[in-house]
């Protein structure tokens, strides 16, 4: 039992690619589709104490492609076949060259989860298929896993810094978090 003030370990996860298979500009459910692993390796998280927050730029809404509610949409949609394990989605919808601060990799989405709940970023991760995404966890000093997935593959050859792991997916990724929890890392 966490007591007052308690300062809680969290996993940032990039949502295209990541947690949810690659479709450009995605605004409908029926487009949706998650990885097979996805609620597996959520669960893993969740089961190890872990606040899971998807953190996502989504340009489409600035471009017009779709609407704010569109992606609410798609979020609900989400943590309905995820059965409500995500405690929050945190999203960017500016375009690349506004200069806002919560694109990725700039930490305005970090730094309001931080505002919502009480985190331990010393003991926090960042997941996600970019070298956008890299960086924003880098740029946050939090730990950092790249999947294969998505974009991954691609972007892993032009990292102009490392992570701290490239993993095949997602449900590699929450194996590794959960066996550096059982070792004591």
């Amino acid at each position: 039992m966490m007591s007052w003030g308690e300062k809680r370990k969290a996993v940032f996860i990039d949502r295209d690619g990541t947690l949810i298979e690659e479709v450009n500009f995605l605004s409908r459910v029926e487009d949706l589709a998650l990885f097979r692993y996805t609620d597996e390796a959520i669960s893993l998280l969740k089961d190890r104490g872990y606040l899971v927050l998807v953190v996502t730029n989504q340009s489409g809404v600035g471009r017009g492609i779709y609407t704010e509610a569109d992606m609410h949409t798609v979020h609900d949609e989400i943590q309905r076949r995820l059965s409500g394990k995500i405690d929050r989605f945190y999203f960017c919808p500016h375009l690349p060259d506004e200069g806002c601060r919560c694109r990725k990799p700039n930490l305005g989405m970090i730094e309001d989860a931080c505002a919502d709940f009480e985190i331990d970023l010393e003991n926090s991760w960042f997941v996600g298929d970019k070298d956008l995404d890299v960086e924003t966890g880098l740029n946050a000093g939090i730990r950092t896993l790249m999947v294969l997935t998505g974009y991954g593959a691609d972007h892993s050859t032009r990292l102009k810094r490392q992570p701290d792991m490239i993993v095949s997916d997602l449900l590699e990724a929450a194996r590794s978090i959960a066996e550096e929890i059982s070792v004591g890392a």
